[in-house]
């Protein structure tokens, strides 16, 4: 695990030889669906460099989706977090790397205890430069992983991002109790920890 993060610390060298990291100052998108998106804003609200991270729902076809909508399937979205940073102050390769120990990266069309399409895992890149730096960081993942199953957490171009009702906006502040109960139940934790080890994401 530790070959498979300093791999992730290696690849902005080269995009930064490459002339993709853009001035200090411009603000960024990246948008990343894991699951419940109620479990996938605390570890991205906690980096310095992040301006604001938004739940939501992407990568479907109806205009403005509700959340009954799509948690009940049919839509094509996917429940997500669009995050705004600064990347004078923090790197897409960052983000990917908290990203990825975050998720369950051999699940397809689920996330622990949520299954169903709206709760696939997946990484809907903004730019060419994030499209190619979120398939280096794959590559890198299936090389160095520790686990046996495949990854199979798709790589997509981002489309329109609806955020979600207001009260699912950092659920895991509002409703801290509620919160720890779901994620408790859902075994996200347990199975991160399976996965990724000492490395693995979500609550300490």
């Amino acid at each position: 695990m530790k070959t498979f993060l300093f791999g992730l610390l290696g690849i902005p060298l080269t995009l930064l030889a490459a002339g993709t990291v853009e001035a200090a100052g411009n603000l960024e998108k990246a948008t990343f669906a894991g699951g419940c998106f109620w479990c996938m804003e605390h570890p991205f609200d906690a980096l310095p460099g992040v301006q604001s991270v938004t739940a939501g729902y992407t990568g479907g076809q109806k205009k403005n989706p509700t959340y009954k909508e799509v948690s009940a399937g049919g839509t094509g979205h996917a429940e997500a977090v669009q995050i705004v940073y600064d990347p004078s102050k923090i790197t897409y390769e960052k983000l990917l790397g908290v990203y990825w120990v975050n998720i369950d990266p051999t699940a397809k069309d689920r996330q622990f205890c949520d299954t169903g399409n709206q709760y696939r895992a997946e990484i809907f890149y903004h730019t060419e430069e994030q499209h190619r730096a979120a398939s280096l960081s794959k590559e890198a993942l299936e090389k160095t992983k520790t686990f046996k199953e495949p990854v199979v957490t798709g790589i997509v171009a981002a489309g329109e991002f609806t955020p979600a009702e207001e009260y699912h906006q950092h659920y895991y502040k509002k409703n801290p109790i509620r919160y720890r109960y779901y994620r408790n139940g859902c075994g996200r934790d347990r199975r991160l920890k399976e996965l990724w080890g000492s490395a693995a994401g979500g609550e300490k």
